[in-house]
């Protein structure tokens, strides 16, 4: 356990880069977002149905801090003799108690939200409309396990990196969009887009923010620790 929170610490020496840069990137996106949509009459316009993507971007800056977590803190941790099994471990904890602590964060920016009617101006920033499901333990959730899903997808490209290089990242990169173009020929072919679009919409929300992101999180997590275990510094 204590190396675990060695490990954990190790993460946290600059807390500036992976805490402060996610909340840093978001907060631009919503001080962009607020203005517009006060002077636009956005609210007016789009009715109930309006809302901002832009808190996508918290998302994204952590996966990209993830990578950097382990691309440039597993050299640093083997140095110290840290063992490739600990470093893991330790980071997948950084991820799960970051992920709750941003769900946490994220349920009272929503309530706040809700109770100022979108800020004055009817922006729906923290809560889209999609995952405003209502209940605080339920919210949480709904922004916690897709935040530990884009963790641990960080981490296996920054483990892919560690392992084979720029190599693996090339690989992977084209793997991914043959087996997405691949798919989307196999759906032409077989006109199933409609069945496939139809399919999306019967999805309840719980169904992508709770059951996909879990499953896309445990399997992430042991690509992680496949790639990880025989990475060298």
């Amino acid at each position: 356990m204590n190396r675990l929170l060695a490990v954990a610490r190790m993460h946290l020496v600059h807390p500036l880069v992976i805490l402060g840069v996610p909340w840093m990137v978001v907060g631009i996106s919503f001080a962009i977002n607020l203005p517009i949509w006060a002077l636009g009459d956005i609210a007016e316009q789009a009715g109930d149905s309006g809302f901002t993507g832009g808190l996508a971007s918290l998302y994204i800056t952590v996966l990209i801090v993830f990578v950097q977590a382990v691309t440039q803190m597993f050299p640093f941790a083997m140095g110290v003799s840290l063992s490739r099994r600990t470093f893991y471990a330790g980071t997948a904890l950084v991820a799960l108690v970051q992920a709750l602590g941003y769900g946490t964060a994220l349920t009272l920016l929503d309530a706040v939200e809700n109770a100022t009617g979108g800020w004055g101006v009817g922006l729906a920033f923290w809560g889209p409309g999609p995952i405003d499901v209502g209940n605080p333990a339920l919210q949480v959730a709904v922004y916690a396990l897709p935040m530990l899903a884009c963790a641990f997808l960080g981490m296996c490209i920054g483990s892919v990196s560690k392992r084979w290089g720029t190599t693996g990242l090339w690989t992977l990169g084209m793997s991914t969009l043959l087996v997405v173009g691949g798919l989307g020929v196999l759906l032409t072919w077989q006109r199933a887009w409609g069945n496939l679009g139809r399919w999306l919409v019967d999805q309840s929300v719980y169904e992508y923010t709770i059951l996909l992101p879990t499953v896309a999180a445990v399997v992430l997590a042991g690509m992680t620790w496949t790639a990880l275990r025989r990475s060298v510094p």
